[in-house]
């Protein structure tokens, strides 16, 4: 369990302090390691280590100014225009986490991205061995080609609900 510091970062949803580079080396990469943000939100605000100098951004919200704005419902595999054998060393997702929660975001309730199909995308977009962590309150289902290596509680103190990160490993 991590028991992490409230968000630093002015944003509905924004990750806890200490929480991304935690995350990180659970999903086994370096700062150098192309990660993929799905649902990023401002992400690029977060004050502490855990952002690195490949990783890029997926966003609905372009006043979030996204590397990728689009919705995170569809298919991943098509980011590396030209070059299907490019792949996300990881994908870390932090999707609305109920459809209240994304009726406070620009996209709305009704873009709300359904968890188990956001983890199979995503494993579909890192190689054999890659990892895809997931915050929410859902702790999702891995499909076949895919182990559950990790799973975290994560806090913020009394009074705060507290959230997933799973991370599964893609097998084939």
């Amino acid at each position: 369990m991590w028991i992490l510091a409230r968000s630093k970062v002015k944003y509905y949803g924004a990750y806890p302090a200490g929480f991304l580079h935690r995350a990180r080396a659970l999903l086994g990469v370096g700062l150098d390691d192309p990660v993929l943000h799905v649902c990023a939100g401002r992400v690029r605000d977060y004050p502490y280590r855990g952002i690195g100098v490949n990783d890029k951004t997926l966003d609905l919200d372009p006043t979030c100014r996204p590397d990728f704005l689009r919705d995170a419902r569809y298919p991943l595999s098509d980011l590396w225009p030209g070059d299907s054998t490019r792949m996300w060393s990881a994908v870390l997702i932090d999707r609305p986490y109920t459809p209240d929660d994304a009726a406070r975001y620009a996209p709305g309730a009704d873009k709300l991205p359904e968890i188990n199909a956001l983890l199979r995308n995503a494993l579909n977009v890192v190689p054999v061995g890659g990892r895809v962590g997931i915050l929410d309150y859902v702790w999702p289902m891995p499909p076949k080609s895919a182990i559950e290596v990790a799973v975290v509680a994560v806090g913020t103190g009394r009074n705060n609900r507290a959230r997933w990160f799973t991370v599964f490993e893609r097998l084939s």
